[in-house]
């Protein structure tokens, strides 16, 4: 029984764009939470350290529950997951906006809006890797981008909120913007949906049977975790991870320390997300083109992302810190165009759906450790400089990780390569 292909196109484009609705609604917001950071941290009268709990929880979050929100997916379907974390994730919004105290938001920004933003991202993820396959880095380059184009809308206007509203008045509309994902929810049609009315119009049953690919059984392969390639994924997701979540949250209050306008830093945030839209789209025509392998192409521009972290802190002129940052938000946007969909040559496409929520699964340690380590460092040298130096070292270590997948992954298919041959051979001479 064979499978119909995916279509790479079609409804496809659909999917794609509620994907890019989705991102902008729940990672952008995540990327613009470090706004909020000192207001809240004023207003509660409480350290550095014990403020970034919140962020580390809803990243904790939105990672731990991405095994759950993988298997329901299978259970139900993607439409279904999407719509229940839209509202998940609006509901811990409103909530948080009563600001009862800072327990009340690790529940609710921290708990709620982590899962909702999980069971959103995973599956929308998820669709359009199934509906694609020659054009899928670049359709995931596209779904992705959402995140930034909608990251520079919002700095500016979560500014403007602050200052009209206060942070809780801010949280408020917020968590209603983030209804629209259970209209992105809506849209997205599992393409089994899609087939269906092909294989309705068909004449010939026993055509219209291999049409529509037979449901699966396995809910979640854990056995993908004997794999030695996915297992040095994973920790080059939890070392990357670790720093991937501090600048975000702590260029905002370094910009400030600095004494700049209130509305500088949200002009940097802008020209960050801008420079990120600028770099998934590139770097995912690039891995479109095959010019060089994923995971070759992954290890450069994580060193090189690195690097520039470490070059971040140490001017402290506005131009240089605008310069430097949209060169963290370009790599970084190089970062996500390519290392989820560089799961598919780890695990194949068919483990694909389990592989996502075990790399989330256990790249939430990482996400739950770096923010509140970067935090304690600023305590103890009352320095914003040591955040992004603790992440730039999380970063370049991660690398090696990614290298030795890189080999791993070059023997397997030399070697099945070389099984591939030798039975064509084998058949010939058998002929």
């Amino acid at each position: 029984m064979k499978s119909r292909a995916p279509p790479d196109g079609g409804y496809g484009w659909v999917v794609v764009m509620s994907a890019f609705f989705i991102m902008g609604l729940t990672t952008a917001v995540l990327k613009n939470i470090g706004l909020f950071f000192l207001d809240i941290q004023t207003h509660f009268g409480v350290l550095t350290s014990t403020t970034t709990w919140v962020t580390s929880i809803t990243i904790a979050m939105f990672h731990l529950a991405a095994p759950v929100a993988s298997a329901l997916t299978v259970q139900f379907s993607q439409r279904v997951v999407i719509i229940a974390g839209g509202l998940l994730a609006a509901s811990g919004m409103l909530l948080a906006s009563l600001g009862l105290s800072l327990p009340w938001l690790y529940l609710t920004m921290g708990v709620l809006q982590g899962m909702g933003i999980s069971f959103t991202w995973i599956p929308a993820n998820i669709m359009v890797s199934h509906y694609f396959v020659r054009w899928r880095p670049i359709a995931y380059a596209i779904a992705s981008s959402g995140e930034c184009v909608f990251a520079t809308i919002f700095s500016p206007f979560f500014q403007w909120l602050l200052e009209m509203y206060s942070w809780q008045g801010a949280l408020l509309i917020i968590g209603g913007l983030q209804l629209n994902l259970c209209v992105c929810g809506a849209v997205m049609r599992p393409l089994e949906e899609v087939q269906r009315p092909m294989q309705e119009n068909k004449e010939n049953p026993e055509v219209d049977a291999t049409v529509v690919p037979p449901k699966r059984k396995v809910i979640f392969q854990f056995s993908l975790m004997r794999k030695p390639e996915l297992l040095l994924y994973i920790l080059f997701a939890i070392f990357a991870a670790a720093g991937f979540f501090i600048p975000p949250l702590f260029l905002v209050p370094f910009v400030k320390s600095l004494g700049m306008d209130s509305y500088w830093p949200a002009f940097i945030l802008s020209a960050l997300a801008l420079a990120d839209l600028a770099g998934r789209l590139l770097c995912g025509w690039i891995a479109n083109m095959r010019l060089v392998r994923n995971l070759q192409l992954l290890t450069m521009v994580v060193t090189l992302l690195g690097v520039v972290l470490l070059l971040l802190p140490i001017s402290h002129n506005y131009w240089a810190i605008l310069v430097f940052a949209s060169l963290y938000g370009f790599l970084f946007g190089c970062v996500v165009a390519i290392h989820v969909t560089s799961i598919v040559d780890v695990v194949s496409l068919e483990g694909f759906d389990s592989g996502l929520g075990l790399f989330m699964l256990f790249r939430s340690v990482g996400g739950f450790i770096g923010p509140p380590t970067a935090g304690w460092l600023v305590d103890q040298t009352n320095d914003y400089s040591a955040a992004f130096y603790l992440s730039s070292v999380c970063l370049i270590s991660s690398t090696v990780f990614v290298a030795l997948v890189d080999r791993l992954v070059q023997k397997r298919n030399s070697k099945d390569a070389k099984v591939h041959q030798e039975n064509i051979q084998d058949n010939t001479e058998a002929g």
